[in-house]
């Protein structure tokens, strides 16, 4: 009778698993689809991309614009910053190994027909690591120095590290400060809410670091989509102080990866990697707190990271075939596969469309429930670029900028035909 019910238990239990993880299931693990080389959703991707390859050049977590502004607030410059580390196969503390926390990582400058550029630190402790994942800038105003902040996976522990980079020196940054707290379980993501606050997501609540099972339960948290991932609000004083101020803004989160604040300050978005989906949140601007979910997008594809574009768009990437990425991360393939999607701006009623994303050579459409205007902006089976994880969009210029986690080409710049 005790196994019968045990038998039963465990039924029960598979049947919740499958039901509510199904999406996730038959998209993203058991099959994988057959998406082209390399699509662009606004030009030719053989004649309007360009991805670099450089030394040191790789492996690019995220991407932001460092936007600069005269003293009208008018903006006169926008940099393109990245986040990349040559070590992750062998140092990576949310899909392991944790084998070797040499070579570093780095962060590069890009700006518009110009050569890439590795940024050089100043005032950084002597044999720290530095191993980069997400971060985010806050905007010059009168080119004055921009506070800068990432998450690194740190040797010991995964701390955030705040910098200071001046327009006028772009390619240096100062270090001011290693902000950790025993909160930081597994910080991601980072979005600023001023030049000294921010979202940080935290991926996972078992992670790799655990001795034993590190290597089994944080595994196990992915696949089942437990929802045991958070995201919390820091706050710094100023000038630095010791202290640091952090409340949790949502919990219960399965995998919260990217975090993004729309433009207008209102909304902020969260990427849930094992749920295939991106959850928004009505944000109180004067206080920070996120007052209740107002949206769940679902999307053919682990999402990665988020960003929103000036219009308000938020574009998703992430990894359609998740057994690939762990075979790449593994050094057991060469490629994985890639897909960024565009979500416009949500009202607050939004309707489901029955046609949509009909541009894209493998469409979203019949794979997920999607809403009107939301389509593919980028597709790659890995071969014309791999693992993607952050796309942004310069809105003056329409270029679309890609990075890839596991890429060697570092990343991926795609310019609309004139």
């Amino acid at each position: 009778m005790k196994n019968v019910r045990a038998l039963a238990y465990l039924v029960l239990f598979i049947s919740i698993i499958a039901y509510r993880n199904g999406h996730l299931y038959k998209n993203i693990i058991l099959k994988k689809r057959e998406l082209p080389v390399g699509y662009y959703y606004a030009g030719d991707f053989t004649k309007d991309c360009t991805s670099f390859q450089l030394e040191g050049l790789k492996n690019c977590e995220d991407a932001a614009f460092w936007d600069v502004h005269d003293s009208e607030k008018t903006l006169i410059d926008r940099h393109l910053i990245l986040s990349c580390d040559p070590g992750r196969k062998a140092w990576n503390t949310v899909m392991g190994p944790l084998h070797n926390p040499e070579p570093h990582g780095a962060l590069w400058l890009y700006t518009a027909n110009d050569i890439p550029t590795r940024i050089t630190f100043t005032n950084y402790p002597k044999d720290h690591d530095f191993h980069p994942l997400g971060f985010d800038i806050w905007p010059s105003y009168d080119r004055n120095e921009s506070n800068l902040y990432v998450t690194n996976h740190a040797r010991e522990s995964t701390v955030i590290e705040q910098f200071v980079l001046d327009p006028s020196n772009p390619t240096v940054a100062r270090h001011i400060r290693t902000i950790s707290s025993p909160l930081f379980l597994s910080p991601n993501s980072i979005a600023l809410t001023s030049p000294n606050s921010f979202y940080v997501s935290n991926d996972h609540l078992m992670t790799r670091r655990l001795p034993i099972v590190g290597h089994v339960l944080p595994v196990i948290e992915s696949l089942l989509s437990l929802p045991l991932g958070f995201v919390l609000h820091v706050t710094l004083p100023f000038p630095v102080e010791p202290n640091v101020i952090i409340h949790p803004s949502v919990l219960f989160t399965p995998f919260a990866n990217g975090v993004a604040l729309s433009p207008d300050g209102t909304t902020v978005a969260i990427a849930s990697s094992s749920m295939a989906q991106v959850r928004f949140y009505a944000r109180n601007p004067a206080t920070n707190q996120l007052t209740h979910r107002t949206h769940t997008i679902d999307v053919p594809f682990a999402a990665d990271n988020v960003r929103f574009t000036d219009d308000g768009t938020l574009l998703v990437t992430g990894h359609p075939h998740f057994p690939s990425l762990i075979n790449l991360a593994a050094n057991k393939s060469e490629h994985s596969p890639s897909w960024a999607a565009a979500i416009p701006p949500l009202n607050i009623k939004v309707e489901i469309a029955s046609d949509f994303d009909g541009d894209a050579p493998t469409s979203m459409n019949g794979l997920v429930a999607g809403v009107p205007g939301m389509k593919t902006v980028f597709q790659s089976d890995g071969q014309g670029f791999s693992s993607a994880s952050t796309s942004l969009r310069d809105d003056r210029t329409g270029t679309f900028y890609v990075t890839g986690l596991y890429a060697d080409k570092g990343f991926l710049v795609c310019r609309p035909p004139a």
